[in-house]
């Protein structure tokens, strides 16, 4: 976990939420009341942030005493409890919302990224996420999607070079785009992978022939000839297959022998699992 930066997303959630204060506790419970409550699963899947829940309470009073009994990327069922939380009522309620509203995403992504690794066990390819984050959650959804058992692709533009067609296009072609991309990190002092999108064959046939990459993505490539694709680079580079892949399809994609699976719907358009705090 980045603390750094756990910690400031958590600062600027309580800030967004808070205001000039919680008027509703304030007004309701007297000061220095003491309560406890429990995080009740409501749903079946995995779970995950529970660590940045410890982070949360931590942050919103020091004092909050945390009981963890399911930590992240457990198998969680309807009624499983799975932490409990000792201390100010006032601390308990600032911060409740938060954490559900993390834990609940963070789970439904690591259900989901979970559910389509046992898919691909039987299979040497792996599932990748994307940059289709929601903007400020994008470390959260990542870290949500390794701990259901998934990889993390690039985090940012910063962490690796991927050539997809819009830079091909603007570059003048493939060889000018891998060729510009070398004298970029070699004029840049930068040790970064490179990785190219190619549309069809053709541009497929030209990687090869131009070479230096470390990876080949085969974009929205009907499933005969992604196989195909990927015989033809037969081992040279590492493959991954992305385009209108889904849950239901992924094991087709699985068999055509590819390396990498990149799935932006494990992030942009998951259902969150159901949980819930109570008083108790």
């Amino acid at each position: 976990m980045d603390k750094k930066l756990v910690s400031q997303f958590i600062k600027n959630a309580i800030a967004e939420d808070v205001g000039d204060g919680d008027h509703t506790s304030l007004s309701t419970i007297p000061a220095g009341t003491k309560g406890r409550a429990q995080l009740i699963v409501k749903e079946n899947g995995v779970l995950a942030g529970v660590e940045l829940a410890l982070e949360i309470f931590h942050q919103v009073d020091p004092e909050l005493q945390v009981n963890v009994l399911i930590k992240d990327g457990e198998k969680v069922k309807v009624g499983d409890i799975a932490l409990t939380v000792t201390g100010s009522t006032h601390g308990i309620l600032l911060a409740e919302r938060l954490v559900l509203n993390c834990m609940q995403r963070m789970s439904g992504i690591a259900t989901k990224t979970s559910r389509i690794v046992a898919l691909l066990k039987p299979y040497h390819t792996q599932v990748l996420d994307t940059r289709k984050t929601t903007p400020g959650l994008r470390y959260l959804e990542k870290w949500s999607v390794k701990i259901g058992g998934g990889v993390n692709h690039r985090i940012g533009l910063y962490d690796m070079i991927l050539i997809k067609d819009n830079h091909v296009d603007y570059a003048g072609g493939i060889a000018n785009a891998i060729a510009a991309a070398h004298q970029y990190l070699q004029k840049n002092h930068k040790q970064l992978a490179i990785e190219i999108e190619v549309r069809n064959m053709d541009e497929l046939k030209q990687v090869l022939a131009k070479g230096n990459v470390d990876r080949i993505l085969l974009d929205n490539f009907e499933l005969p000839l992604l196989r195909d694709a990927v015989a033809l680079i037969d081992g040279q580079y590492v493959t991954e297959a992305s385009g209108g892949i889904t849950e239901e399809n992924v094991l087709k994609y699985a068999q055509t022998g590819v390396d990498f699976i990149s799935m932006g719907a494990l992030t942009h358009s998951v259902k969150s699992l159901d949980l819930s705090l109570k008083a108790c």
